[in-house]
């Protein structure tokens, strides 16, 4: 794939860690152990699973694993709504971590479509 030489050049991949520390900061103090390790765990699917994919070295696989980082940022938005319903994080933060989030997953559905487009190697 010419368009990076490592998973660690990719813009989503260097977001995805960002807001993956952000999440376990955020929830570092947090009581609810099942909750936090939940929360922590689709935040770092979403990192894990672009590298994963990007390691694969086809464009058709990395187009998977980047679906399913997509879908990890979706669960992890919708923990970040109950986190605030239930009183595990303040609304101002919560609604700033959801819109990176939702970003992100327009930036990862950006790089399928393009992915998508060029032929070549598989």
């Amino acid at each position: 794939m010419v368009f990076a030489r490592s998973f660690e050049e990719l813009e989503v991949w260097q977001e995805a860690r960002r807001l993956a520390a952000q999440i376990y900061s955020a929830f570092r103090n947090c009581r609810d152990f099942g909750f936090r390790d939940q929360i922590q765990d689709a935040s770092v699917s979403v990192m894990n699973n672009i590298a994963e994919g990007f390691e694969r070295r086809s464009r058709i696989e990395f187009c998977r694993f980047l679906d399913i980082a997509k879908g990890s940022s979706g669960e992890t938005r919708s923990m970040l709504y109950l986190a605030q319903d239930v009183g595990h994080l303040e609304k101002k933060l919560g609604m700033e971590l959801i819109s990176e989030y939702k970003d992100l997953s327009r930036r990862i559905s950006s790089l399928m479509i393009s992915l998508g487009r060029k032929k070549g190697e598989e």
